[in-house]
């Protein structure tokens, strides 16, 4: 029989004989039977943790004096419950009612629909007899929340949502009896406070005194959650592909939730729940632009009046302009004079079309996006030390760690909901220790905070790796059945003692040993990187040696292990994935091998080119020298994203023929021929692949605008 089975118990429900599971408690076990007990300090998602100070729930046991709680109290072995006592019922409504008394009317409330509201209306319960408390001035001071304590019942899930889920530590309860109130830092205005903006707490708040601006009255702070319909998608932001809902209301984004997705459990950063109103920015491009003749190239359009160096056209008309430009160009200078650049920030679905595009009409291999200012590095790294170019592990699985390296990274400001993750895992009890010439929130958290000199990546790692080889602290059945030439990094190691690269890192020679033990003595040990690891001259030699250090401590392939290079973009591994590289067909296919090529020769039924197209940087380079003469890029603003700017730009500019599809005028779209308007995230739908290589899916919630349209339709026409 199964463990889980033989663990459970059975106890009296209602009169029905019910079984708990392990760690279950009466409340659980009732929602599982379909029976709805009243609760407002609890939320039943991942994170939180209840703590019965609302007393809404309350149950009645037999043989027992008082009544319990029945969201923090676990059934026992032959136990009888009853939810629907009088003296239940009696003592859930005179909580309802002592917490109504000081409510504004339901007219007035911040949120007509909340929970608070809902078992109010369950319980028929409309007024109060108790004489309410002075009303509270609302705090509205944040430019994406509203505060309304003049609706808060003191429940606390505020509280645990900033210091339990989100691990942010703002929020507490301060002052004691009818004076006690949750407050920002040290009773802070909340604009002011040290509020990081994810929204936990306006998502757990069942009252509405915690509410997104957005749907509250600035005037009266009367609000609501009602709406017309959510759509389920995903962020469009960071690589970590946090699950959300579309809230809309009058066709339009009125809020947005997060929701229990494998990478996110609900949370949401600031701009994943409060960075949308971009879709409706006036500036927004709603009709094909062609350029006017004779107008110079150059970052010197105003995005609000395109129209001193563009005139609208009709689709038809813009799109036989971009697609004439680029055939001319390749027919009077051949495929290998056009490159393309596609976007991180689009689906796979437009990714894999953008990239066939360009090799099977121009025979070209010049395809690439902004994985080559990112990852790229890593990626080679990673696909020569274990084979594969992405994560070995997802991040999540810091949970089963013991000891998390992070370096080169700053998940707090670029990855704050995996941060999240980090935070608990530390105060879970294992050993993080954060390797950056920065400072950063993270060393709060941190058992060791490695400083050192930027640049010297390699000589730091190559110092642990010493000290875990002079002490023997790798792991040699590992090793020997699953690694190739240990002996020669051995040699190699030799010449770094931790003595030696202190001078060069500065970090001293016995901290360098503390950290090499403490990471070939863990059980299980992750590593996290991000762009301070990849953005180098030697970038691939940093990863390589923290491909090294995790390999020679067996620390691949296990719960609680792995390499994970913390992807920048929403799709940045999608669209490498799909092909968006100039080396790789899809699935990192080389274009180079014979098989590989003839084979999609096969499935496009057309010649492909066997050479390796040129990386983003070389395709601005051979613009600057006449090379390149046209360009086709969807979604990427190299005229704003390369390294140098002079440079990208004069390149640009030199371009016979530039088409731009994207949705504002960026700086590489004021220097376009043909400019295409496309849609934002939120008015299509496809599939994006996050940081821990899962694949999700962002569906349509908005109507496209103007004389817009789909990404995926602009490829296929311009295609065609």
């Amino acid at each position: 029989m199964d463990d889980a089975m033989t663990d459970e118990l059975q106890f009296t429900l209602d009169g029905k004989q019910v079984s708990a599971r392990p760690g279950e408690t009466i409340w659980q076990v009732a929602k599982r039977h379909n029976i709805d007990i009243p609760h407002l300090c609890w939320l039943p998602q991942p994170g939180y943790a209840a703590d019965g100070n609302c007393r809404a729930c309350m149950v009645e046991i037999d043989g027992e004096r008082t009544l319990a709680a029945s969201c923090i109290r676990k059934p026992a072995q032959d136990m009888v419950v009853k939810t629907a006592t009088d003296r239940a019922v009696r003592a859930r409504r005179m909580v309802m009612e002592l917490l109504l008394a000081d409510q504004p009317p339901h007219e007035d409330s911040p949120d007509r629909v909340s929970p608070f509201w809902h078992w109010a209306e369950a319980q028929h319960i409309e007024t109060s007899r108790f004489p309410a408390s002075d009303i509270i001035k609302p705090d509205l001071s944040h430019p994406a929340m509203a505060v309304n304590l003049d609706a808060c019942i003191e429940c606390g899930l505020c509280v645990r949502a900033c210091r339990d889920v989100q691990v942010n530590d703002v929020i507490g309860m301060a002052f004691r009896g009818f004076d006690a109130k949750p407050v920002f830092d040290f009773d802070d205005p909340m604009g002011d406070s040290t509020c990081v903006a994810c929204g936990e707490c306006v998502q757990a708040c069942p009252t509405g005194a915690l509410m997104p601006k957005s749907i509250v009255d600035p005037i009266t702070q009367h609000g609501s959650r009602e709406v017309d319909r959510e759509v389920h998608s995903v962020c469009p932001y960071c690589g970590v592909g946090c699950q959300i809902s579309y809230q809309i209301k009058d066709e339009k984004i009125a809020f947005v939730q997060g929701r229990n997705g494998y990478s996110n459990e609900n949370r949401l950063c600031v701009k994943g729940r409060f960075g949308f109103d971009y879709v409706s920015n006036p500036q927004r491009l709603m009709k094909p632009l062609i350029r006017k003749p004779g107008m110079p190239k150059g970052v010197n359009v105003d995005p609000s009046d395109p129209y001193t160096h563009f005139r609208e056209a009709s689709w038809e008309e813009a799109l036989d302009a971009a697609a004439s430009g680029l055939a001319r160009i390749a027919d009077d200078h051949g495929g290998q004079a056009i490159a393309g650049f596609g976007s991180a920030k689009c689906s796979n679905e437009e990714a894999y079309l953008f990239q066939k595009l360009i090799r099977t009409r121009f025979q070209s291999n010049n395809i690439d996006h902004c994985t080559r200012l990112c990852h790229a590095s890593s990626v080679a790294a990673l696909i020569e030390g274990i084979g594969s170019g992405a994560v070995t592990a997802t991040f999540n699985e810091v949970e089963h760690a013991d000891v998390i390296v992070i370096i080169g990274a700053n998940p707090t400001e670029n990855h704050p909901v995996a941060a999240t993750f980090f935070k608990q895992a530390a105060r879970r009890g294992a050993k993080l220790i954060v390797i950056d010439p920065r400072g950063q929130a993270l060393r709060n958290y941190a058992t060791h905070m490695l400083r050192f000199k930027s640049g010297s990546d390699v000589a730091l790692l190559n110092g642990i790796m010493h000290t875990i080889v002079e002490e023997g602290l790798y792991d040699v059945q590992y090793l020997q059945a699953r690694t190739d030439n240990f002996d020669r990094l051995k040699e190699k190691l030799a010449a770094y003692s931790p003595e030696s690269v202190a001078p060069i890192c500065g970090i001293d020679a016995k901290t360098i040993r503390e950290v090499a033990r403490l990471f070939g003595t863990a059980g299980r040990a992750m590593i996290f990187w991000g762009m301070g690891i990849s953005q180098h001259v030697h970038g691939t030699d940093n990863s390589r040696c923290l491909i090294s250090l995790a390999l020679m401590c067996g620390q691949v392939g296990r719960p609680g292990t792995g390499l994970h290079p913390l992807r920048g973009q929403n799709n940045v591994q999608g669209a490498s994935d799909a092909g968006l590289i100039p080396m790789f067909y899809p699935d990192y296919a080389d274009v180079g091998a014979e098989p590989v090529y003839k084979k999609f020769e096969e499935l496009w039924q057309t010649p492909l080119s066997k050479k390796a197209g040129l990386t983003v940087v070389e395709v601005i380079n051979a613009a600057n020298a006449g090379k390149i003469k046209a360009m086709y890029i969807q979604g990427e603003n190299p005229a704003m994203s390369d390294p140098d700017l002079d440079h990208a730009r004069a390149g640009i500019a030199k371009l016979e023929h530039l088409v731009v599809q994207d949705i504002f005028l960026t700086e590489t779209a004021m220097m376009a021929d043909v400019v295409l308007p496309a849609s934002a995230w939120p008015e299509k739908t496809g599939t994006v692949t996050n940081t821990n290589r899962q694949v999700q899916m962002g569906r349509k919630a908005l109507n496209l605008p103007g004389d817009t349209r789909e990404d995926l339709w602009i490829i296929i026409e311009l295609a065609k």
